[in-house]
């Protein structure tokens, strides 16, 4: 079976494309400014940062943009092609903004918070385990054909990389991939599933945002403690902020960067040490693989330095906007993201779209139910289904949403995301393998 060949966009040249996101995001954070009239009444419906990620899909649906695609010569043959703007994004925008925003966290303050944010980050996790196999099961009832395949055709090797995403990240669906080795051909429509449906849940999980005291209410949640951190965390930043001058910024700007920089020359050494020296490291069937990832290690080094910048007087600098500039940069990453999303290919495998919005809803049920139990507050249900589903990439976001002040809490459980996703993930694949069988 060929590779389905992708059409080319009308902008291919990436510093084009690059000023379009950033034309889009500028068009979105100034009409969500204006607060009266129909944009006042939209951005109460939808909220700004969805449409950061909408809009950019909008214009790869409608092939103005594109993530990959192919060009086919004179003799047939057929060339692909990538945008480098997500992996710039990912791997210099988003360490740096996670130095910046983690700059001035409060340990104290977030270890007063509770065990409730952890147990929810670990509900979503088992939601994800027990939600693939679930959905297989469900679906094998009325559509075989969408649950089947034969060896490295079966359709539960490819979902196990999207068990590895949603449990960990990018990593951990590489590791699955490796492991299962699940049909080239065929892997982009599991890629499809994987970002269509966790984007159209933390679409769900954003438009609860706005009703957030209702839902707390409805769970009869304790936000004490979250509201005594959003308090202590205003209170030092209106303590401390100034204007900013040139200097403020360059000097933000070495500490990113440099952090930066530090983080991917320590975490591709670690990594590569790592898998040289200890089997279980560079063995992908081995819980421990994720040792080996350089993004992993590139994201612990950069939140490990924001952590221990916050120990110094470097944390003053977020009365500058050091945490704004990194929110700048995170919406960068969303941007991009946003145009992986072909809105046109959703609908070219049905069968697999219905498995994962099953499994998605499997594992938000879940969340549910342990928060009501718990009675846990909608913040910790959204920023820990996000820390499983969206990684390092969206938790933050999601957390920032609720206050600037929660974000280093959604930065910390996606890196704890790393660590659970690989071993998570396996035990999810063997479970989809039995239901897959039966």
């Amino acid at each position: 079976m060929t590779e389905k060949l992708l059409p080319q966009p009308l902008i291919t040249d990436d510093t084009v494309v690059f000023g379009l996101l950033a034309l889009s995001l500028g068009f979105i954070f100034y009409t969500s400014s204006i607060k009266t009239g129909f944009w006042k009444k939209f951005y109460s419906i939808i909220p700004a940062v969805l449409m950061c990620y909408l809009l950019p899909a909008l214009l790869s649906s409608f092939g103005v943009v594109a993530e990959e695609w192919h060009t086919v010569d004179a003799l047939g043959n057929a060339t692909k092609h990538s945008s480098r703007l997500y992996y710039m994004a990912s791997r210099y925008l988003l360490p740096a903004a996670l130095v910046l925003m983690t700059l001035s966290i409060d340990l104290k303050a977030i270890s007063n918070l509770g065990s409730k944010a952890l147990i929810m980050f670990l509900t979503g996790s088992v939601g994800i385990i027990i939600g693939g196999p679930i959905a297989i099961l469900i679906v094998s009832i009325f559509s075989p054909e969408s649950v089947g395949g034969n060896d490295f055709d079966a359709i539960w090797r490819g979902l196990s990389t999207i068990a590895g995403s949603w449990i960990g990240g990018g990593a951990n669906q590489a590791a699955m991939y490796e492991i299962f080795k699940y049909t080239p051909e065929k892997y982009g429509g599991m890629v499809l599933v994987d970002i269509f449906v966790a984007n159209v849940w933390m679409a769900i999980i954003l438009l609860g945002v706005g009703k957030t005291k209702k839902i707390d209410k409805w769970l009869k949640a304790d936000t004490s403690a979250i509201e005594k951190l959003k308090v202590k965390v205003t209170e030092f930043t209106d303590r401390i902020t100034r204007v900013p001058t040139l200097g403020d910024y360059m000097i933000m700007l070495g500490l990113a960067f440099t952090a930066v920089g530090t983080a991917h020359f320590f975490g591709g050494h670690i990594s590569s040490y790592l898998k040289e020296n200890i089997s279980a490291v560079a063995d992908s069937t081995n819980f421990l693989s994720f040792l080996g990832s350089s993004f992993f290690w590139m994201v612990v080094i950069a939140t490990t330095v924001g952590i221990t910048l916050s120990f110094t007087k470097a944390k003053n600098y977020e009365g500058a906007g050091a945490s704004k500039i990194g929110g700048m940069f995170i919406y960068i990453l969303v941007a991009t993201i946003g145009m992986k999303v072909d809105l046109g290919r959703v609908l070219e495998n049905p069968g697999l779209i219905l498995i994962g919005f099953i499994w998605i809803a499997i594992h938000a049920g879940l969340l549910i139910l342990v928060a009501k139990i718990i009675r846990a507050p909608y913040f910790f249900l959204a920023v820990g289904s996000q820390a499983n589903v969206g990684g390092a990439a969206s938790a933050p976001v999601v957390a920032a949403e609720f206050h600037p002040s929660l974000t280093s809490v959604g930065v910390l459980l996606a890196v704890f995301g790393y660590v659970v996703g690989t071993g998570g993930a396996l035990l999810c694949a063997y479970l989809m393998e039995i239901a897959s069988s039966l």
